[in-house]
């Protein structure tokens, strides 16, 4: 049975123009109270942002939803996600694709998240310890990327990876720190011989960082799990 809490989060997301029945449905059935900290566990179904570890956030349901909306995802699709975070934006997206590849560089989220996914067996989820600006260039190419942390520029090692008619979202912007970004949701299309760029709305995404950090670093900086 649907928890009330995520009927009602479904109607406020509609209300704020979220239109694509097969997105609703994804985050109707997705749990996020497993996905948020126990500290946190009463305000799951919240339409907002909340803290994780590492310092990193749990994104507000409509911004999840958006992105989801307008990275268009077909049921054949082959998706890349960097920054798997809590892995909430995942299991969105895993019911709507073929195959959900997700990058994360801290190894506290990285572990957490794929537990996660065990638990509530999104099969279709492969998921990398590793530095997100280098994409995932052994399963590439893919037809979306999703990018879950803010860049001043699209890095073109992504781009390259998209195939042809490829959408890739993310959230571009300059900052004043490393603490807090205010960007713009930017859609990107690769046509031949370049991209289509397209903004959207405002948001505010923690920053995304190079690298591996020190403590997670093994087998050279990557571990996989599917």
């Amino acid at each position: 049975m649907t928890d009330s809490r995520a009927i009602a989060l479904i109607m406020a997301l509609r209300g704020q123009g979220i239109s694509d029945h097969r997105v609703l449905a994804a985050i109707e059935r997705t749990p996020r109270d497993v996905f948020v900290e126990e500290a946190f566990a009463s305000d799951a179904y919240e339409n907002r942002a909340l803290p994780i570890a590492c310092g990193q956030t749990i994104s507000q349901p409509y911004v999840v939803a958006y992105m989801t909306q307008v990275l268009e995802v077909g049921e054949n699709m082959r998706v890349l996600e960097i920054g798997t975070g809590s892995g909430y934006q995942s299991a969105v997206l895993s019911p709507l694709c073929r195959r959900l590849y997700t990058i994360e560089r801290h190894r506290h989220l990285f572990r957490a998240a794929d537990a996660k996914f065990r638990r509530l067996k999104f099969h279709n989820i492969v998921t990398k310890l590793g530095d997100g600006f280098q994409g995932w260039p052994e399963q590439a190419p893919f037809d979306r990327i999703i990018v879950t942390a803010a860049v001043t520029k699209i890095p073109n090692m992504l781009i390259e990876q998209l195939k042809p008619a490829g959408i890739l979202i993310a959230p571009v912007g300059e900052s004043a720190d490393r603490e807090s970004f205010s960007q713009t949701l930017t859609k990107i299309i690769k046509l031949d011989g370049g991209v289509k760029s397209e903004t959207l709305i405002p948001v505010v995404f923690v920053p995304m960082l190079p690298g591996v950090p020190q403590e997670a670093q093994k087998r050279n900086g990557t571990e996989e799990s599917s």
